[in-house]
């Protein structure tokens, strides 16, 4: 068995080989082929599906239950305030620099030690899949979602994302609506016509003060934002349409349907769903591996941001090294240590379940 140390090394190793590869989502060819040689130096029989990397321990046993470790391997592009080059894997003072080193290779690579790390153990209560998913930052339908398709289904999901090594134990969905509040044109020196501008305000005034009557214990209300307008064609013309856009962080009280259906039942405009596909997710406090991380130290919270939680239809539960807060930031950077700290976490959060 290789041991922790080494495989903090090579993680270290492979994550500055994956930070200078471009990896946008959708465009995630070369990191895909990285991991999977990565995989095979260790004797790893991994496959793809797309760009998803996908691979089960040496004695895996259909008549086991399946746990799924999962994290992402694209990138958002560039913050344009980055003043280091994005895919410049450099280490200065204990931390590495480079895009997605925090958001979340730093994650993926730890997961891959604890994989390695019980790879070719015989006789564990559960098998392991490992999924290195693709287009998690666009919650695109041939990254985890396409992916898990094609793999037995498992009893339960580690999903790797920074969250300073404490337990996500829900995190909230989103939902997009292009809504249309409608009225009649007219001449707008003449008392004619209808204006959708004031008929669309009555609307977002009805977004903005909004209260969702179940509270979630872990994310709270229901979250709507009103986030871009438009209307009007000249200054003399009343609109006869106006649409607007709304985000929507929907909680583990409500399916993300639920909650589509009170806000049509509630205003005038039109409203449409881009998708209902990203829904809340939450796992039982009482689940083994929220147990095991618990038994560990770790804290639990709800988390607001999204991950591939939102598409896996088994319970998971979301943490890895680093801080959400570096995410998609400038000059984004994980520190070694957390890494190392990522690589024994997950090995002994795994240790009590397998």
């Amino acid at each position: 068995m290789t041991s922790i140390a080494q495989l903090t090394d090579d993680s270290i190793d492979l994550l500055k080989q994956m930070i200078t590869i471009a990896s946008f989502s959708r465009e995630e060819e070369g990191t895909a082929s990285l991991i999977g040689q990565h995989l095979m130096k260790f004797g790893v029989d991994a496959h793809l599906v797309g760009n998803n990397v996908i691979a089960y321990n040496q004695h895996f046993d259909e008549d086991k239950p399946t746990v799924l470790l999962n994290s992402h391997h694209d990138t958002v592009k560039p913050n344009p305030g980055y003043t280091r080059n994005p895919f410049a894997a450099s280490i200065e003072a204990g931390k590495l620099y480079g895009l997605g080193s925090n958001d979340a290779g730093g994650c993926l690579v730890s997961l891959i030690a604890a994989f390695l790390y019980y790879y070719s153990q015989k006789d564990l209560r559960y098998n392991i899949c490992l999924i290195a998913s693709a287009e998690e930052e666009v919650s695109g339908k041939n990254g985890i979602e396409e992916a898990y398709r094609h793999v037995p289904s498992c009893e339960f999901a580690i999903v790797g994302e920074p969250t300073l090594l404490d337990l996500a134990v829900a995190e909230k969905g989103l939902m997009v609506l292009d809504c249309v509040a409608h009225g009649e044109s007219g001449h707008a020196a003449r008392e004619e016509g209808v204006n959708a501008i004031y008929n669309a305000l009555e609307d977002i005034y009805w977004f903005k003060n909004y209260q969702f009557e179940k509270i979630s214990s872990y994310l709270g209300p229901v979250k709507m934002s009103v986030t871009m307008i438009n209307a009007g064609s000249q200054h003399n013309v009343v609109p006869a349409s106006c649409s607007f856009v709304v985000d929507v962080r929907t909680t583990d009280m409500y399916s993300n349907e639920e909650v589509l259906n009170i806000i049509q039942s509630q205003v005038q405009s039109e409203v449409i769903a881009r998708s209902t596909r990203l829904n809340s997710s939450t796992i039982d406090l009482q689940h083994p591996i929220v147990l095991s991380g618990i038994k560990l130290g770790k804290k639990t919270y709800g988390s607001p941001t999204m991950s591939d939680q939102a598409l896996l239809p088994i319970p998971s539960l979301k943490i890895g090294p680093g801080d959400s807060a570096r995410s998609h930031t400038a000059d984004e950077f994980i520190y070694l240590h957390e890494i190392e700290d990522g690589v024994k976490l997950y090995i002994d959060l795994l240790r009590d379940i397998l």
